[in-house]
């Protein structure tokens, strides 16, 4: 029975994430988890009506912060664009597709101002400050990574958005086509190759997958967390969660972030039987995405190894009514009714 319970959470979990890469990110975080949501939530990246839009504000005598440039990205939807503040220190960024998206304004003099927003098809309205540095400019991993965004040609840019799309799409030799295409424009494009990776990946050409993700660390001189999660997930399919572990913590230091490291750091601790520790971790990536459906899958999972079969059954059923109509959906259907049995005879109804 135990071991009838424990194939139906692993088969459960296993799903989800695989689906999730595949779509890179299900494009990322299916077979590959990092460009997590692309894949569970794919149809949903044809609607462009989102907005983002705020002020800047200088803290001393709040006072509106003109012609700052306004940084705006999504991993998931493959989207980087900048902007400057008018003379009120107003910005909108208009047409962006449902995803979450991380704001960061970096002027010189000033301390990094951050945020990060949910678009779902209204508008989202911020207010930023920024402080004084009472220090010399030093370097800061995320911020200097996405001012350094900036360089990149338009063609490259443009090809590399055409690979996002075509791996939305599940396109795998297409996509391929144009990350590569985008890292012969821009040979510094670190991006790109991590998206090569997550192809090959998805191809299962993980020795191929895994020399993308090491070009992707190399040439962000080591800043790029998205590419250690890619290697974390690359050594958990290869059975090494311990070397996993290390990966995904590394990339965690980079950007704590994001719920898809946590995810992938919850896999490998549920292959290594600790559960306890798999489902902290679950609950991390819930703190920061309430709906990333993939967390509720090793949170439903971490459950399972420890014999709570109700907990389970309520991570399966917010999985499912997240995401009801995914390609995985119906495993994971398949998977609740197996659980359900186990619960029922744990707890007989008297």
């Amino acid at each position: 029975m135990q071991c009838e319970l424990r194939k139906a959470g692993k088969s459960s979990l296993e799903v989800g994430i695989h689906k999730i890469l595949f779509l890179s990110f299900s494009l990322n975080l299916a077979l590959i988890a990092w460009v997590p949501i692309l894949g569970a939530q794919s149809s949903q990246f044809d609607r462009t009506d989102g907005i983002i839009s705020g002020t800047v504000l200088l803290k001393a005598g709040n006072r509106p912060a003109s012609q700052v440039a306004v940084k705006l990205k999504s991993h998931a939807a493959g989207i980087f664009r900048s902007v400057l503040t008018d003379f009120e220190g107003h910005f909108e960024v208009r047409s962006l597709p449902p995803s979450t998206y991380e704001i960061v304004v970096d002027e010189p003099g000033y301390e990094p101002a951050q945020t990060s927003t949910e678009v779902d098809g209204t508008g989202a309205k911020l207010v930023l400050y920024l402080n004084p540095s009472n220090s010399p400019p030093a370097e800061r991993n995320r911020y200097t990574v996405s001012a350094r965004e900036l360089r990149i040609p338009g063609k490259a840019r443009g090809e590399y958005e055409k690979g996002v799309e075509r791996l939305r799409k599940r396109d795998l030799a297409g996509s391929l086509s144009y990350f590569t295409k985008a890292a012969q424009e821009f040979p510094e494009y670190y991006e790109a190759y991590y998206h090569v990776g997550v192809v090959k990946t998805n191809l299962g050409q993980f020795d191929e997958a895994m020399q993308a993700f090491l070009k992707a660390i190399d040439l962000s001189g080591g800043r790029y967390a998205w590419a250690d999660f890619g290697i974390g997930y690359l050594l958990f399919l290869k059975g090494k969660p311990e070397d996993a572990e290390t990966a995904v913590r590394k990339g965690l230091e980079l950007d704590s972030s994001s719920p898809d490291g946590y995810v992938i750091l919850g896999m490998a601790q549920l292959r290594l039987d600790r559960a306890d520790e798999a489902e902290r971790s679950a609950r991390e990536a819930l703190l920061r995405n309430p709906n990333f459906g993939p967390a509720y899958l090793v949170l439903s999972d971490a459950y399972g190894r420890k014999h709570e079969y109700q907990a389970q059954l309520q991570g399966l059923d917010t999985y499912l009514k997240l995401e009801p109509n995914t390609s995985g959906s119906e495993r994971v259907r398949q998977a609740r009714e197996a659980v359900q049995k186990m619960a029922a005879k744990a707890y007989p109804q008297e």
